[in-house]
């Protein structure tokens, strides 16, 4: 059987002046399903019976042909593409392939421009056509090599207020930054570097842009100095404040404030009043 945005191995089965036609050795006797490889990709000295690695696409004339170039995806993975011209329909990506690739406007998360990168997983449509999708959730695999503490990079592809920032580490392992991560300014198509919090049971990585509480705290207790330093000598609310005046003032959760003004208290840098905290 042919299958369509994958690379298999398929047999020589008939030559022509202009390359020679594949088809699948374990179905020789299905003469109906074969596949053109074109002259100029065909191996030197290749004959009918050897078999050969392709890929399979469909041409600019909409008919199945086999490459053995390597794409950058196959169907059901996911890839960075650069964004070759947006036309009525949708975009057209740039990949290995004479024919670009097609992502729909109802694909895509966002509105994309020309020349720009995005991350895109490789589908069939409908009509039996190969088409891209900037929904790539479901395509991420759920394998990565990561463990807990590890510091990993990966692309942005969704921020959500229920949830929080949907990250592709590595474009193709699925990872999350909670809602409760104190994060701002992120867009889709952003690449960060951060440190695996947890791995989940099902294989999706929970991500921080922290680093862990004894590394932090020591940053976090210059950033508090210098808010200190830049209202005057005092902050005017101390560890007691509500959570959420903590946030919205510091970007730190309540306990990672009290770490850091823990650690000033115990260096004597700072005194701590029922209104507020005090340089000394």
């Amino acid at each position: 059987m042919l299958r369509l945005g994958e690379r298999q191995e398929l047999a020589i089965v008939k030559e022509v002046t202009f390359g020679v036609y594949l088809a699948d050795p374990g179905d020789l006797e299905n003469t109906e399903e074969k596949v053109l490889l074109p002259g100029k990709e065909v191996p030197e000295n290749a004959q009918v019976g050897d078999r050969i690695s392709v890929f399979i696409y469909r041409d600019s004339k909409d008919r199945m042909i086999a490459t053995t170039r390597e794409p950058q995806l196959s169907v059901g993975q996911t890839a960075v593409l650069k964004v070759k011209e947006v036309g009525r329909i949708g975009a057209f990506l740039e990949w290995e392939l004479e024919k670009d690739l097609l992502l729909p406007f109802k694909e895509q998360t966002r509105a994309v421009k020309e020349g720009e990168e995005c991350l895109v997983a490789l589908y069939i449509d409908k009509s039996g056509r190969l088409c891209t999708t900037m929904k790539v959730y479901p395509y991420l695999r759920l394998d990565s090599p990561y463990q807990k503490d590890d510091r990993v990079a990966g692309r942005v592809y969704e921020v959500t207020e229920r949830y929080g920032v949907y990250v592709a580490v590595d474009d193709c392992y699925s990872a999350l930054i909670p809602k409760a991560e104190p994060v701002s300014g992120l867009l889709a198509g952003d690449r960060i570097e951060a440190r695996v919090a947890q791995v989940l049971e099902d294989g999706k990585l929970t991500l921080s842009l922290r680093e862990k509480a004894y590394i932090q705290m020591n940053s976090d207790a210059l950033r508090i100095m210098e808010m200190i330093k830049a209202q005057g000598g005092k902050l005017p609310f101390n560890d007691k404040a509500d959570p959420a005046l903590i946030r919205n003032a510091t970007g730190m959760s309540k306990n990672e404030f009290k770490r850091a003004v823990g650690n000033l208290y115990k260096q004597r840098l700072i005194v701590i009043e029922s209104d507020g905290i005090k340089m000394v």
